[in-house]
């Protein structure tokens, strides 16, 4: 699988981005599918993560109630839509994938869960 992250950008405190990850492979509908973010001089973070139905979707405490995580299996995409973006929002954020199929004991919320990423694209909130 080959993910190209994209749709990241420079916005203000308040606005909204979204981002999407295209992916490549016939398989993609089968895969777990993550976000993350790493900021300069930081650890690489969990943002967001979806079942391959849709039917599970995972967020972390900082992002919950304003991101929203979703995918669109034909079209071999997922999305983040960021809204009321904050300065601490700022980040290059990361696709991921894991042919995982749940996530159990809280496998998805970690990065060595997944096995294949994308590029990354950069997310700048200015205050």
């Amino acid at each position: 699988v080959q993910l190209q992250a994209s749709g990241g950008g420079l916005v203000q405190a308040g606005g909204s981005l979204r981002l999407s990850c295209a992916a490549s492979g016939r398989t993609f509908s089968s895969y777990f599918m993550g976000w993350f973010r790493q900021a300069p001089g930081k650890e690489r973070e969990f943002v967001a993560a979806i079942a391959w139905s849709a039917g599970f979707i995972y967020y972390s405490d900082s992002v919950k109630g304003r991101f929203t995580n979703s995918r669109d299996n034909a079209k071999n995409t997922v999305y983040l839509q960021m809204n009321s973006l904050k300065p601490e929002d700022t980040a290059v954020y990361h696709c991921a994938a894991s042919p995982g199929a749940t996530c159990s004991g809280g496998g998805c919320y970690g990065p060595g869960w997944y096995d294949y990423w994308g590029q990354g694209t950069q997310v700048t909130v200015s205050s």
